[in-house]
């Protein structure tokens, strides 16, 4: 036995009592703490019921929240078509919260387990939206489980790109800003999944990215960043 299937046994068996499932929730989520218990994020997002879960999006607590915001991965898959599933995905991809817009990101990833089309659907929606959101799609789809995927490892490039020029397009004077940053903080470590899933023509894009980066400091950061990361460093040496 896992502790995921130990998890999942767990959390089905308070399906139908509601208060026992929150108080389960509360009493393994890791928190306060340095990391949140993701294994029960994984969990609930694999079996709780649908009320729960649309009930917890707006709940006042980060772990709940964060549970929910995963789950909601499992209702868009059983209901693609329902504008209320992705209209709240995209919300909370907006949260103020890290763990919850990391939440999004695990849906995302799941969506992209079982059907990678609807997962390139809610990232080529989230790259219209904030500078939160934009980051939620490009964490979501540069996972490398899902970059095997041949389709998915062109669409995080393209990603990528995107949520580039979305940071790119911000006056300067207003990238201090959280949202901004934490953009920013997302492209520093994504191009470099991105490239690994695609080595060829994301080396090309890489050569264009360093040559703009001398006129601009995030871009600049951003290529620091990523050449940092062993999956690049290894791709650089070939």
């Amino acid at each position: 036995m896992t502790a995921l299937t130990d998890a999942r046994d767990d959390l089905t068996a308070l399906r139908h009592k509601p208060l026992h499932l929150l108080r389960y929730l509360d009493e393994n989520s890791g928190l306060p703490g340095p990391r949140a218990n993701l294994t029960i994020v994984e969990a609930f997002a694999d079996v709780a019921p649908e009320e729960i879960i649309w009930q917890l999006t707006g709940s006042p607590d980060e772990f709940r929240r964060t549970c929910a915001a995963a789950a909601l991965g499992r209702v868009y898959l059983e209901r693609p078509d329902d504008a209320q599933v992705a209209g709240r995905l995209t919300e909370l991809a907006a949260d103020d919260n890290w763990r919850v817009r990391e939440g999004v990101a695990m849906a995302l990833q799941r969506v992209g387990d079982h059907a990678p089309v609807l997962l390139l659907t809610l990232v080529d929606g989230f790259l219209g939206g904030t500078a939160r959101v934009a980051r939620a799609a490009v964490a979501g789809i540069c996972e490398p489980r899902l970059l095997r995927n041949p389709e998915l490892a062109e669409a995080a490039l393209d990603a990528c790109v995107r949520a580039t020029d979305h940071l790119l397009n911000v006056p300067f004077e207003q990238r201090r800003r959280e949202d901004v940053r934490t953009l920013r903080q997302g492209l520093g470590y994504c191009w470099s999944v991105a490239i690994a899933g695609s080595p060829e023509r994301g080396l090309e894009l890489w050569r264009q990215l360093e040559a703009r980066a001398a006129s601009d400091a995030d871009l600049a950061w951003i290529v620091q960043e990523n050449r940092a990361k062993a999956r690049l460093q290894r791709l650089l040496a070939r």
